[in-house]
């Protein structure tokens, strides 16, 4: 289900995909964050996606205009993981809230692996 927006003038209705694209780019900018991950169905294993690719590693789920966002990352060697998910929980929850306007209900962070970023 999309996000829709109801004003005077109309509906604008915001597709997941374009959510999941502004979580992912603002997540991206974080510290300690190496990339989203993706589980590979044939091993069973996450991969580190691309760029390109970056929204199969979340899932936005949209519920009567409040969002939950699910992000599954790999994190730097050596960095604070809590330190690392609250800053994506506070960054990602005000980019959405002041870019969409709607409201975030909440984020879940899952950390998949964990990598030497050179």
């Amino acid at each position: 289900m999309s996000a829709k927006i109801e004003n005077d003038l109309g509906v604008i209705t915001i597709d997941n995909e374009v959510i999941a694209r502004i979580a992912g780019i603002t997540a991206m900018e974080c510290y300690g964050i190496v990339g989203m991950a993706a589980k590979n169905v044939k091993d069973g294993f996450f991969q580190l996606l691309k760029v390109e690719s970056l929204t199969k590693g979340i899932k936005v789920i949209v519920d009567e205009n409040k969002i939950s966002i699910d992000f599954h990352i790999i994190v730097e060697y050596g960095t604070n993981i809590s330190a690392i998910a609250d800053n994506i929980i506070s960054t990602v929850k005000y980019k959405i809230e002041q870019t969409l306007e709607l409201e975030v209900e909440k984020i879940n962070i899952f950390v998949e692996g964990v990598r030497v970023d050179n």
